[in-house]
């Protein structure tokens, strides 16, 4: 019997960091769910799909080949034959998931496959609806979360750390439109599972969330 941690949470809480260090820690396998919904993206911007055509983006879904390998514990997602983990991050592809993410279609193509991964494999995954859609069942679910402000000020940094222009207040209105997106879209709309433990980093350090979260799964 496989074991499965559920962490969501808004953009920007940390949840993708945290969940590496958990699996890492614990001998469990991470996926990435946010990069499977990333790579959707990255395939439907390279059709030149419209994002605001939620027919054509059902549609177009059907055909990506997405699949995930391990390579040292890593998570690799490939598009087809393609390593495609340098390619995802921008913001471009970002604001391509944000939006075609909320296409039930879509989600309902990627659920199948993370639910897949979750019968045979001990799992720490992340995203906005696991404990809500995609495991349900969860050994432990988790919510985390932090203020707009914290958040924005992790991204600011990241991106000034990778030498890349940055502007604060668009950093900050951008998480802000993220959040009322991902709540408010049709399918699976971010939101706290009933029997989500609800953590928030904006005062811990990404150690102390990750602890945190094993001294909870542990006492389960």
């Amino acid at each position: 019997m496989s074991h499965q941690i559920a962490i969501d949470g808004p953009a920007g809480a940390g949840k993708s960091t945290i969940a590496k260090i958990v699996s890492k820690k614990l001998g469990f396998i991470y996926v990435d769910t946010g990069a499977m919904y990333r790579t959707m993206a990255l395939y439907l911007s390279r059709l030149s799909v419209d994002p605001d055509n939620m027919e054509e983006i059902g549609d177009k879904a059907q055909s990506a080949e997405i699949t995930i390998k391990y390579i040292d514990g890593e998570q690799v997602v490939m598009l087809g034959d393609e390593n495609v983990n340098g390619l995802i991050r921008s913001p471009e592809v970002s604001a391509m998931a944000s939006k075609t993410s909320q296409v039930a279609r879509l989600r309902t193509k990627l659920v199948e496959l993370q639910q897949k991964l979750s019968e045979t494999e001990n799992v720490v995954m992340d995203g906005r609806d696991i404990g809500t859609v995609v495991l349900p069942n969860a050994d432990l679910k988790i919510y985390l979360t932090a203020s707009v402000q914290v958040r924005a000020q992790r991204r600011y940094k990241e991106m000034i750390e990778k030498g890349q222009e940055a502007v604060f207040s668009d950093i900050e209105k951008d998480i802000e439109e993220r959040d009322y997106r991902d709540m408010h879209r049709e399918a699976s709309p971010l939101m706290q599972a009933e029997d989500a433990v609800l953590v928030d980093t904006s005062n811990m350090s990404i150690e102390e969330v990750a602890d945190k979260i094993i001294e909870l799964y542990n006492n389960k």
